[in-house]
């Protein structure tokens, strides 16, 4: 009897034992994103993947430049298992820094809004827009698409981000430079504009002065319009009739990462359907997702299929950045 007291209580220490070192290593399961999306959305994203998987991440959060820099010195030994929230163009070129996988339900994304090798995943869209402060503009009364703000009507009343400074602008130039037949005319309708803009360093700027009504105009982008409004700023967003450009922003997991199983659960949590409802509720991201019900959630975004989409050749445009950013700063000043 004896005995067998004794063993049974080893059995007992034995499971204790096993059941302890099976927490402990369920514990340390953690992954290393790095992200150029602000704090709050690091912070809720992660909480929420950590308390869905258990798996607990650090998050370095930075600019997405910075962040590739950092990939490309670091490619020998990777420091991160996946990069979140920069834009295609940055994806596209690199590739060879991330290794494929299939993410689930990938389909539900359009394939122009992945990598067709599986080596990225578009997880939000930016649409270029302008946003209306209608306190300043009545409604009826504002732009109804990019010509129109060639008006001289305009002029010192449309707030844009100087292009050297942001992906999103740069975009834009470029986008309506192709959408105006990318010749000399084209660039005379762009001095056009630029002679209207008040050119601001940050996008934050455009942003906060459309919203508080300091611009009555800008050219903007979806989410923060939409944000503005469910605040209770008298913003109104225009998706341009003659057409608008989807940007891509997306994830990918890094080749040679300490955490692969971790990293493409990750992945996956950024790819689900509740996420990225989560994501829109709190920031107005517009999903990369086709099968989420954008009328019945915050901002009654319009369907994709609804808005004008003009094809954008990003490889072209970010082929010709150094160029096409030295005659922009040159319309720039001539305009001022």
């Amino acid at each position: 009897m004896k005995r067998e007291g004794t063993a049974m209580r080893m059995g007992l220490w034995l499971g204790l034992a096993l059941a302890i070192a099976g927490q402990a290593e369920a514990a340390e399961r953690r992954m290393v994103l790095y992200s150029a999306n602000d704090d709050t959305v690091n912070k809720m994203v992660a909480e929420g993947f950590t308390k869905s998987t258990g798996i607990a991440i650090d998050v370095v959060s930075t600019g997405s430049g910075v962040l590739f820099r950092r990939l490309a010195s670091e490619q020998a030994n990777p420091q991160a298992d996946v990069v979140w929230g920069v834009s295609s163009v940055l994806l596209k070129d690199g590739t060879k820094y991330f290794q494929p996988y299939a993410a689930k339900d990938r389909d539900a994304i359009p394939a122009q809004f992945r990598d067709a090798n599986n080596l990225w995943i578009g997880t939000n869209l930016q649409i270029l827009v302008i946003a209306q402060n209608t306190k300043a503009i009545p409604g009826a009364e504002g732009p109804t698409g990019w010509g129109d703000l060639l008006d001289p009507k305009w002029k010192g009343r449309i707030a844009y981000t100087d292009p050297a400074n942001s992906g999103s602008s740069y975009v834009t130039a470029t986008a309506l430079l192709s959408l105006w037949g990318g010749d000399d005319a084209a660039w005379t309708k762009m001095r056009a504009l630029l002679a209207n803009t008040k050119v601001l360093n940050r996008s934050t700027q455009v942003f906060d002065g459309n919203g508080s009504g300091e611009y009555p105009l800008g050219i903007s982008l979806e989410y923060a319009g939409l944000l503005w409004a469910e605040n209770g700023a008298p913003v109104r967003v225009t998706y341009p009739a003659d057409g608008t450009v989807a940007l891509v922003e997306g994830a990918a997991v890094i080749k040679g990462a300490a955490n692969p199983a971790e990293a493409k659960a990750f992945v996956d949590y950024l790819n689900e359907k509740p996420t990225q409802e989560q994501l829109l509720r709190a920031t107005f991201r517009r999903p990369a997702r086709q099968d989420i019900d954008l009328a019945s959630l915050p901002g009654h975004m319009p369907a994709l299929s609804a808005l004008k989409l003009l094809p954008y050749d990003d490889a072209k445009w970010e082929a010709a950045r150094r160029d096409t950013l030295a005659k922009l700063k040159t319309a720039i000043q001539e305009t001022r």
